[in-house]
Formats: C-alpha cells, structure tokens, sequence
C-alpha cells in the first residue's frame, strides 16, 4: 500500500513539474533506454553520435547529465533523477536551443511513473536479466516494469537474442511498437557494427552498439555518420576503464550483476591478452537481488585467480551475511579462502580473501600485483560515494587506485605464486 501511494505521488508530481515548466518534453526528442546492462554506454553512444551529427543534445546518464551544454552530477546513487528534476533538466536544454534529449531510465523510474507526462520517440531494451528482485520481488514483475518503457514510445527496440524475455515485453506491452534486434536469434535489425565501423567491439558492446544504430537510425541519422561517430566515442567513466596499465594493469567497471560480470570479466582478459592472471576484487550491494550473489561468486571464481571479496553498499545488512552468499559460489569453485594476513610472500591462486574495507581491499591487490596480472575492480565506477549503514560516505575509487600505486612503489610488494 505504502509504495502505491508512493507511486501516485510520484505520477502527480511529475505531471505537475512538467506543467510547471511549461510542458518542455513536447518541445523536444525525447529518447529512452532502459535494460539491466549496458544502459550507459548505449545512452552516451547516443548522444555521441547525434552531437558528431551536429545536433543541439541533452542527457541523463547514470554517471551524471549533460544538460544545455554543461556537466553536471546529478547526486549520489542516481539514474533517473526525481521527477520534479527531470522537467528541470529539460526545461534547461529547451532554453539552450536543444533539440535532443538521451534518457537513461532505471525499472524503479518506470515503475513509480517518474517520466510520466514525457513521450519517448524511440526507446530501447538493452537487456533483462535478474537484478533488483529485493524491490520487484520477482522477475516477472521486473520485465514486466521495464517493458513499461514501450508505452512511452513510439517505437521501441528490444533484444531477439533474449526469446523468453523478449516474448515477455509483447505480453505486457500488447499495444506498443516493438523492433527486435540481434545477433544469433532472426531479428528485424541485425548488423556488424564492428566490421562496418572499423573497430574493437567486446561482446556485449556489440548489442549496445546495434541497439544504438537502430535508434539513431530512427532518428534519421546517416549510416556513415554513425560509423564515424563509433570511432571517435570513449567509453563512459567506469565502463571498462584503463586506471593504470604498465608493470600491471587496473580496470574499473560498474559491472554489478551476474550477466555484468559474465561479460566483463573474460573480455578484460581478451582485451589484455599479456596479462594472464586475473584479480577481482568485488562485492554485491544490499536490497538488490540476494539470489544473484552465489551466481555472481561461481562467474568470477570461473575467471579469476585470486578473489578479494570487498564492501559495496552494504546498508543495514550484515556485509559478512553478504559475503557468506558470494563465497558460497566461489567455493563450488574449488576456491579456498585465506586470510589476508597469513600470505607474506605468495598468495596461491584459486584463493579468496575478505577484506570488508574497499580501500584497503584496492590496496591490497595492488600491494600484490606482479606483471603478468590484471586487477579488476568491479561494481562502482565513478560513484561518489559508499553506503556504510545509513550513511553515505565519500568515495573516490580512482583516488583510491593511485594512491595505492604510490604506496606501493614506496614498499616492497607480495608476489602471486
């Protein structure tokens, strides 16, 4: 009951900003994009392409917004910003002369209505795989509030590599536009991006890239000019990001589910293919999806070689509790765990370790590095922040990486043997 009302809240609220404003989602192309991963990267891509196309672009990304021609953040832990927010950013880039505006929209937006009053003119379905059950309670009802998506649109993309979920959307949005695009299943848009563009594409960029080119596509957005656009777009921060790559390397990504880590963790070793030993050092967040946490344990001990379990929002919830269900997969791995403490010379592979601090767990993989190893750090990216109890506490991970290189080349370091 609560959260209905809650809900009703957020419908009025957002329909009366948008008055309030003087209705600014009429005044321009909204684009929408929603899915488990990849969101961000097919959001900036987006904008990317449309500003090589030299349009007038706005958007709201998880990593922050670019709104009239100037970044800004829009606060700790948010996508899609309130709804009283959302009309603002708009209004804004109304004024600045913007024709464009690139919306990335979460399943808890769609579900409490916070882009309500705001018609999409293409919107897309990244992907949909288990996340935020603590809220949805079940995977049907997460489909079912990302679908949702599609009755803001005009036309919507979703993914023929994904049957089940893709048949899903059609159940629950019978009226909508749908458009499938794909790699292996029979699709209505399916295409080499990489070939035609000329450039390095993991595997689960390919789908965010595709997706991008039939959105931008409906647009009116020349093929050449998106092919351009590929070869000059960077990654958004925390996205696979290079934090240091010489005696060893460091990669951050925001990978924070199974299907996440599944993608990321095997193309980081592709991508780097003189680095042959893998440490991640991750954790899950709390009143997400329990269910995912051993699943999240067995992928990485799948790829990885040494594990250091870490902090990641862990709330009000018990971290060891946390912990407990991610070692559960690790372990059917065949991983034993050690303490951080009892390796002074050597740390084994297929061992993991639990260091509840996140900074001291990014230190502790660095203080052990060798020149053969890849150390990445998944699950927060650019985030400024980490949620202690109730608490949001400053975080910086790319601070956090360098100062541990410098202490390190300070000190002598541990050895993987």
């Amino acid at each position: 009951m609560f959260q209905q009302l809650k809900n009703i809240y957020h419908l009025v609220t957002a329909l009366i900003f948008q008055a309030w404003y003087g209705l600014p989602a009429r005044k321009l192309k909204v684009i929408g994009i929603t899915g488990t991963d990849g969101k961000t990267t097919t959001t900036s891509l987006i904008h990317h392409v449309l500003k090589t196309a030299g349009k007038q672009v706005s958007s709201i990304t998880s990593v922050g917004a670019y709104i009239a021609g100037q970044q800004m953040d829009t606060g700790f832990h948010v996508t899609t910003p309130d709804p009283h927010e959302i009309p603002k950013y708009m209004a804004q880039a109304v004024k600045h002369g913007d024709e464009y505006f690139v919306l990335e929209i979460t399943s808890h937006a769609l579900d409490q209505y916070r882009i309500a009053g705001i018609q999409l003119v293409v919107a897309g379905i990244t992907n949909i795989t288990h996340e935020h059950l603590h809220y949805h309670k079940t995977f049907n009802s997460y489909v079912h509030a990302k679908s949702k998506i599609a009755t803001y649109a005009q036309k919507t993309y979703i993914n023929a590599d994904q049957p089940e979920v893709a048949q899903k959307i059609r159940t629950y949005a019978p009226k909508a536009t749908l458009i499938t695009f794909g790699r292996i299943q029979k699709a209505d848009l399916s295409r080499q991006i990489e070939t035609e563009a000329g450039i390095y594409l993991e595997e689960f960029n390919k789908y965010n890239f595709l997706l991008a080119y039939g959105m931008c596509r409906e647009l009116g957005v020349p093929d050449e000019v998106f092919m351009q656009a590929c070869q000059t777009f960077t990654s958004p921060p925390g996205r696979m990001e290079v934090l240091y790559d010489e005696d060893f390397t460091v990669v951050s990504d925001f990978a924070h589910t199974p299907s996440g880590l599944e993608a990321a963790l095997p193309a980081v070793l592709q991508k780097f293919p003189h680095r042959s030993r893998l440490i991640h050092v991750f954790g899950a967040a709390a009143f997400r999806d329990n269910d995912k946490r051993p699943a999240m344990g067995r992928i990485s001990a799948t790829h990885a070689n040494v594990i250091i379990l870490t902090e990641e929002d862990y709330r009000t919830e018990d971290p060891e509790h946390i912990f407990a269900m991610l070692a559960q997969g690790i372990e059917e791995k065949g991983f034993r765990e050690i303490h951080p403490e009892t390796a002074k010379e050597h740390i084994p592979n297929r061992c993991y370790m639990k260091i509840l601090n996140r900074e001291q767990a990014i230190a502790k993989a660095i203080e052990m590095a060798g020149n053969t190893d890849i150390i990445m750090i998944t699950g927060k990216g650019v985030e400024k922040s980490l949620c202690r109890g109730k608490k949001e506490e400053s975080y910086d991970e790319h601070a956090q990486v360098k100062q541990s290189i410098i202490n390190r080349n300070n000190s002598t370091h541990i050895s993987l043997a």
